[in-house]
């Protein structure tokens, strides 16, 4: 099953607030075990977002370039600069 688009913006976009937040968005190495730690933990308490598979958040933010982003597109979407529509 697929999350409808704005769900999975919405989850890519959320998960990437919460690395921010904990200080570790942007680490060297995107699979840093802290960061891998603090997504299952995040993704195992949000509701919404255990309808999109944890792999597949952790490869779209190993994606993320350095700076102000937010995904778009759902599944076959992307990062685009600023900040997106939901926090």
């Amino acid at each position: 099953m697929t999350a409808p688009h704005g769900l999975f913006d919405l989850a890519i976009n959320r998960a990437a607030t919460t690395l921010q937040g904990l200080g570790l968005l942007g680490l060297p190495d995107p699979d840093h075990q802290q960061a891998r730690a603090a997504l299952g933990e995040w993704h195992a308490r949000t509701r919404f977002a255990r309808r999109v598979p944890l792999p597949q958040v952790m490869a779209c933010l190993a994606s993320r370039p350095a700076g102000e982003w937010h995904w778009a597109g759902g599944p076959g979407g992307g990062w685009y600069a600023g900040r997106g529509a939901f926090p």
